[in-house]
């Protein structure tokens, strides 16, 4: 009894780590178990980080199309990770778990993990991927915003030239209003004087 206490006084100070076993939501979890199979899980509702202790990961039928850079990094015991029935987005962001299939022992484990999209890479296993065919996505990628980016550039020129094109054309017929206007003045000032001349 005395010895638990002393280890839990270290750890308050801070001299030894609280290990407090948690299963992240909305998983279910064993021992060494973590099930997250068909809950829905996306990207951004994955959890952040898994137990230490984790052995076998279950990931398999959600939406997720990536796994964050570094997930699987610090889990020393981990062991298998069921990610099958996801539809996988083989473009830059899955350079992390391609690597990481690539360091496993069991590699053939994990045939079912495929590509889902784009269209060229579909049906093929990840794992297997060369290092260049993901990095054309990328480029191709790079190459759509650009292309996106110089239509919206030239789109706004040209909404900038209607607009002058407009002003011009306001001025000239403000212009002419103007000159219609101070004829029209001095018309009438030609005709006062007329009138005044004729009344003498």
């Amino acid at each position: 009894m005395k010895m638990n206490s002393g280890i839990l006084f270290l750890s308050l100070l801070g001299f030894l780590p609280v290990v407090i076993p948690t299963c992240p939501p909305p998983c279910k979890c064993a021992t060494s178990i973590i099930d997250c199979m068909s809950k829905g899980l996306t990207v951004t509702k994955l959890p952040v980080a898994f137990r230490p202790s984790a052995e076998i990961i279950n990931l398999s039928y959600n939406r997720l199309t990536s796994i964050p850079s570094g997930l699987f990094d610090n889990l020393k015991s981990l062991q298998t990770v069921h990610l099958q029935g996801n539809p996988w987005e083989c473009n830059c962001d899955i350079l992390y778990l391609r690597s990481w299939l690539q360091w496993q022992q069991n590699r053939t484990f994990y045939r079912d993990v495929r590509c889902a999209s784009p269209a060229h890479l579909q049906g093929r296993v990840i794992a297997y991927l060369a290092e260049d065919e993901i990095i054309s996505t990328c480029q191709y990628w790079y190459c759509t915003l650009a292309l996106f980016s110089q239509l919206v550039l030239i789109i706004f020129l040209l909404l900038q030239a209607i607009l002058v094109i407009f002003i011009i054309i306001y001025l000239q017929r403000f212009r002419r209003t103007a000159a219609e206007a101070r004829s029209t003045t001095r018309d009438l000032y030609q005709h006062a004087d007329t009138w005044s001349l004729q009344e003498q």
